[in-house]
Formats: structure tokens, C-alpha cells, sequence
């Protein structure tokens, strides 16, 4: 049995690599239920949140991740999501490799989004705006501007220290990087607003969209969880990971329905869609875009396959 490490996924796998494996992944489709999700009560702190995520192919390979998101860890200095990926051999069902659940789950997660930005974004985008500063802010920079030509970034997080210090790490790769405790001007001259937060209330509004915007939403897991106000999914052409799950629990969606700004028909398509062929992403240059992410069990699958096979190369 392989074991595969954090370093070893940086090494040998790309961003670009992994949202061709999700492209690939979601084009072809495999057996992949509705995640689990169990609410951990802590006493002093935010509640945890327990993931099990399977996934399989007919005559194929087999995988299950057990994730933990913990939003006390960030006072810790630890990634708010931690977690283990299972890969099972396609004839016998034993373990073939494990994974580093939480690398995995961090470029994983970065790819899905750079794959529907592929679709979504203007071509000639390259001002981001990235919001918040954890463990996914780097790797979707990253992912993004393997999609697009991403040059400024400017990060926004709630603590300034760290998103100075995030801009400075991402300005050594090569981007013009910045920090701003003013999150309402950054977002008025984006290109492409990226956010991933535990936030539970609008970070980001629609009067602060100019033409052409997409917006990324990575955080929300959980209905009771948003990054945007109505407005912004009001304004934008909206597209999810998967219509089970961010119609379930994609915190900006259901709100946004629950009040009556969209419409669940508004949903105009998934990265199934998309990468299908069965629905057009941007139109034109001068609307706007929202992708709403709440995880799905195939991302893992095939991100877990092509690591795999790109580490046993």
C-alpha cells in the first residue's frame, strides 16, 4: 500500500493537472452519494463539522474521505479542515494508497473552482480578489491563474496581519500581491472575486460587482453559512458544483431562495453541465457570475486517481 504525502501532491501534481482530472472526472461521472455530515458540539468554541465522502466507478477503483472541518483551529495555527483519503484497488477492494486527506482536499477543492472559472471567467481576467487568508487562499490563487492570467491579487481577511502576510508569500510566486482592510473597494475593480471563509453572514455585496465579475464561493458548507448578500446572487448568472448538494447546503443558494431573491429554476447549471457540454457558462463579457461550491465526493475520487498515478509515474 502507497502512502501519499502533502509534499509528495505538491511535487508531482500541478494545479493545472488537477482541473483536467476534474474536467475529465466530471465529464465522465461516477457513483458518488450525497457526503454524510455529523455536527461535533465543542463547549467552548465553534461547533466541528464530521465528513464521510465516498465515492467508486462500476469495475472500478473505490475511495472514501474522513474529513473534519474545525473552525477553532484557526487559533490554533492548524488548517480548518483536516482529513484522510482511502483509494481502494478496483479488483479486490483492499487498500491501494492513502492519502493526505487534507492536501488533497485543499487542491482539490482550488481545481473545482478554477474548472468552473474556465467556463464563468473572462478570458482576460487578471485582477483577483481573494477573501480570507486560511489554508485555501494560496491554492486558489494558484488554481485560478493556471485558467486565466491572473497577475494582482489582493487579499482581504477579517485579521489584516494575515492577509500582509499571505501577500507577501504570494507575491514570491510571482503575482502582484497586496493586503486591503477595505474590501469594498478591491471588489469594485475585480475581475474575479474568490472567497473562503467560515463566514456566516455577506461578506461581499452586489452593489460592489462591476460588469463581468465572477465570484468564487468556497466557504457556506452549511446552510446556515454565507459569503455573499442576495444581491449577489440576484445580479449573477449562478453555477454550482453539483444541484444536489449546493441546493442542499450551499449556505449563499439556499438563502438566497429561502427570501425570494432567485428561484431555484435560476441555478443555470453544474460543473456536470458545463463540462458535458450541456450548458453554456459566460455569454458575454459584461455579466456577472457566481459559482457556489459545497464539495463533492467525485472531486476526491479522481484528484486521489491522478495523484496516485502521477507520484507512481
Amino acid at each position: 500500500m502507497r502512502f501519499v504525502t502533502a509534499e509528495d501532491i505538491d511535487k508531482f501534481v500541478s494545479p493545472r493537472d488537477l482541473v483536467e482530472a476534474l474536467r475529465d472526472g466530471f465529464a465522465q461521472g461516477c457513483e458518488a452519494p450525497l457526503r454524510s455530515h455529523f455536527n461535533m458540539e465543542r463547549s467552548n468554541e465553534d461547533d466541528a463539522t464530521f465528513l464521510i465522502m465516498p465515492a467508486w466507478q462500476k469495475d472500478g477503483a473505490a475511495g472514501v474521505k474522513i474529513a473534519a472541518v474545525v473552525p477553532g483551529n484557526s487559533a490554533r495555527n492548524l488548517p480548518a479542515v483536516s482529513g484522510t483519503y482511502v483509494l481502494l484497488d478496483a479488483v479486490t477492494g483492499q487498500p491501494s494508497a492513502v492519502i493526505d486527506g487534507t492536501k488533497l482536499t485543499t487542491r482539490r477543492t482550488a481545481a473545482a473552482s478554477a474548472l468552473a472559472a474556465d467556463y464563468l471567467a473572462r478570458k482576460d481576467a487578471t485582477d483577483m480578489v481573494m477573501v480570507g487568508s486560511g489554508a485555501m487562499a494560496p491554492q486558489l490563487i494558484k488554481a485560478h491563474a493556471s485558467v486565466r492570467p491572473i497577475k494582482n491579487v489582493t487579499i482581504w481577511n477579517r485579521n489584516a496581519d494575515k492577509a500582509t502576510k499571505l501577500a507577501a508569500e504570494v507575491a514570491e510566486l510571482g503575482f502582484n500581491a497586496s493586503g486591503t482592510d477595505d474590501l469594498e473597494t478591491a471588489c469594485k475593480s475585480a475581475d474575479l472575486i474568490s472567497c473562503a471563509t467560515l463566514s456566516t453572514e455577506p461578506l461581499v455585496r452586489g452593489d460592489w460587482l462591476r460588469e463581468g465579475t465572477h465570484v468564487d464561493l468556497v466557504g457556506a458548507f452549511k446552510p446556515t453559512m454565507r459569503e455573499t448578500d442576495d444581491a449577489v446572487m440576484a445580479k449573477c448568472r449562478i453555477f454550482v458544483d453539483s444541484f444536489e448538494g449546493a441546493s442542499a447546503e450551499g449556505g449563499d443558494v439556499v438563502q438566497a431562495i429561502a427570501s425570494g431573491a432567485i428561484a431555484k429554476t435560476d441555478i443555470l447549471g453544474d460543473l456536470f453541465g458545463l463540462t458535458r457540454g450541456d450548458v453554456s457558462g459566460r455569454q458575454s463579457d459584461g455579466e456577472c457570475t457566481v459559482f457556489k461550491s459545497v464539495g463533492h465526493s467525485l472531486e476526491d475520487f479522481f484528484a486521489a486517481v491522478a495523484v496516485v498515478k502521477a507520484v507512481e509515474k
